[in-house]
């Protein structure tokens, strides 16, 4: 270590849980033929190694832990296929806008109301906002009676968390999706 430098010392890079880094004192040592059988740790990092396997610790806070002997590498590539394939299965649910004036036409609602039916069956959140500009902010109430009605049209996919709140000038509400009406990424939509 140079003088006046600071750095922690390096740690050797040493796998946890694997042949001599275990620290029980005896494990439940599972091997490839499917025996189990409870033995002292050296015994079965012995055994596993005569098969030319590693011992792996795979449940650690089992009594006694649960140790299988296995390829070490192939066990790794094996957690991180499954760690990938849980990621891909869940869903993040997203919170989609829709924008609105307080004197939308019925053909634009009804268009913006199609497209948040969409995202409500697809497990999304939805927030529609009116925004008001200029002297519009005059009529405030024509905008909540706007959210009000599209809340009222959208009861049959989701559930609003909230009333109508204006904050500055724009007045807002969040509808969450009803779980009935959450379609699978493979299915069709419902007319």
């Amino acid at each position: 270590m140079y003088p006046g430098r600071n750095f922690p010392p390096r740690r050797q890079n040493r796998r946890e849980n694997v042949n001599e880094s275990i620290r029980a004192r005896e494990v439940r040592a599972v091997f490839p033929d499917g025996t189990t059988e409870v033995m002292p740790t050296s015994a079965a990092l012995r055994k596993a190694q005569e098969l030319g396997l590693d011992l792996v610790l795979v449940a650690p806070t089992a009594v006694p832990p649960v140790a299988k002997a296995v390829d070490f590498g192939h066990y790794q590539y094996e957690q991180k296929k499954k760690q990938h394939d849980a990621k891909k299965k869940q869903h993040v649910v997203q919170v989609k806008e829709l924008k609105f004036r307080p004197n939308t036409d019925d053909h634009d609602y009804d268009f913006k109301k199609n497209h948040a039916i969409r995202f409500l069956q697809e497990g999304n959140r939805v927030k529609a906002v009116v925004q008001f500009r200029g002297r519009e902010i005059a009529h405030a109430d024509l905008g909540k009676k706007l959210l009000m009605r599209f809340a009222a049209d959208l009861t049959a996919y989701g559930s609003v968390e909230a009333q109508p709140r204006l904050e500055g000038r724009n007045a807002h509400i969040l509808i969450s999706p009803v779980k009935a009406a959450v379609k699978t990424p493979g299915e069709k939509p419902q007319p």
